[in-house]
């Protein structure tokens, strides 16, 4: 018995309120419960099957419609194998391995929220948990301590995103795409070039203090002016995502599809695949569970890079980044590959700019409140590391077009940096020290 069972019993009692309410009040008067008729018990089965069925659904698209969940084991494995054994590095390869398809389900529930909320409120969410991770990550490393790991792994997400991703996607689109140049929207670029340049800026000055020992007082001038600087980056960020979302140009719309929303031809219009309710539960789980594998992964980082024999500084800068981001590194070539440049420089240069003027600062006033000296000095060879980065992705952005050359050579960028922190010994890490050799 399906809903044309439930209209007639709701037509029923639309023809005969007095008649069902005066049955229900003598039933009442003699003690008893009033006898529900076979269509209400039938009405009320459906809506259970319908409750169940809803459930079976949304939990089989979470699970089922993509193939990087089959690494979800890995998350309750890690911590299995950090209660019961000592082997760090296998809790901090499972742990790594476990937020891979944890991080791309968050990305993929903000999308789901965002169809409800409207392009303002859902450019603001992706703004907040497009980096989640690893602010996730950085705020157990925060607490714990661990200044260093968490000013390297913010820097290793700016230069895996700016030099791996950007590298990978004009690599690939200009591979599928090699009978022409892709364009891209060379204004929206400058201006995240541009931002990029003010928090390199922001970084190099306390760096150059603390080298040239030109501090008024010393020890704490590089903190006050890290703080000051920090933020006046986020007001400066707040003010970019006002004018974003409020410019009559959608920044991160691609310049065909742009074309075609205002023709109204737009082909393949997306729509949601779960709704707004289950979008905001499974947001509310993927982040709780994220951060619980985060402070296995945080706690066994050294531990890991003892039993690896791996600077720690090679596993902040390098291994995090590329395992947090990498649903979105597919993305970003997928999209490039599908000549849609305008959102792979959304993911790679967005979420760069999002981490520098966004992340570092908002940890460095976390670390304030918390009583933790966090700062802008991420040590001169990071910050140069930087510094060189951004002026080459800039000047590969600039003529707004791509080809597969340019990513091939943002891909050797990234493998130079690469190499370079994996010989690099970090000088506020005890783990980083050579080992003197006997004999």
């Amino acid at each position: 018995m399906g809903s044309s069972d439930e209209r007639a019993v709701l037509q029923l009692e639309d023809e005969n309120p007095v008649r069902v309410e005066h049955f229900d009040r003598k039933a009442s008067s003699l003690g008893t419960a009033p006898q529900r008729s076979s269509y209400d018990l039938e009405a009320d089965d459906d809506s259970h099957k319908s409750i169940l069925y809803s459930i079976r659904r949304n939990i089989k698209i979470f699970f089922f419609s993509n193939k990087l969940n089959i690494l979800v084991p890995c998350g309750p494995l890690a911590i299995l194998v950090d209660e019961l054994t000592d082997q760090h590095g296998w809790t901090f390869i499972l742990s790594l391995l476990g937020i891979i398809p944890l991080a791309e389900r968050l990305g993929w529930a903000t999308e789901q929220l965002a169809f409800f909320t409207g392009p303002t409120v859902g450019g603001l969410l992706n703004a907040t948990f497009g980096n989640a991770t690893e602010l996730i990550i950085s705020m157990y490393a925060l607490k714990s301590g661990m200044i260093r790991v968490v000013q390297q792994s913010l820097l290793g997400s700016i230069l895996s995103n700016t030099l791996l991703v950007l590298g990978c996607a004009f690599f690939g689109g200009g591979i599928v795409h090699s009978n022409k140049e892709q364009l891209f929207d060379k204004g929206t670029a400058g201006m995240n070039s541009g931002l990029l340049l003010m928090a390199v800026m922001c970084l190099l000055f306390p760096a150059v203090l603390h080298v040239t020992h030109t501090e008024v007082h010393f020890g704490k001038s590089e903190l006050a002016l890290s703080r000051f600087s920090s933020c006046i980056m986020l007001i400066a960020y707040g003010a970019y995502l006002f004018f974003q979302l409020t410019n009559q140009k959608n920044l991160y719309m691609p310049m065909a599809e742009e074309e075609d929303h205002i023709d109204g031809s737009a082909d393949d219009e997306e729509t949601p695949e779960i709704s707004k309710w289950w979008s905001i539960l499974w947001l509310s789980v993927m982040t709780l569970w994220i951060a619980v594998l985060s402070e296995y992964l945080v706690n066994t980082i050294e531990g890991a890079s003892v039993a690896m024999n791996i600077p720690v500084a090679f596993i902040s800068v390098v291994v995090l980044p590329i395992v947090g981001n990498a649903a979105e590194h597919a993305g970003a070539v997928m999209f490039a590959c599908k000549d849609k440049l305008d959102i792979s420089l959304g993911v790679a240069i967005g979420s760069s700019t999002q981490i520098a003027m966004f992340g570092i600062p908002f940890c460095v006033v976390v670390g304030w409140i918390i009583g933790s000296p966090m700062n802008l000095d991420f040590q001169m060879f990071e910050t140069a590391t930087l510094f060189m980065t951004v002026l080459v992705v800039a000047f590969m952005l600039q003529d707004g077009t791509s080809n597969y050359f340019k990513g091939l050579m943002l891909l050797f960028c990234y493998l130079i940096v690469a190499a370079s922190f994996f010989v690099h010994i970090d000088p506020e890490s005890i783990q980083d020290k050579p080992q003197k050799h006997i004999g």
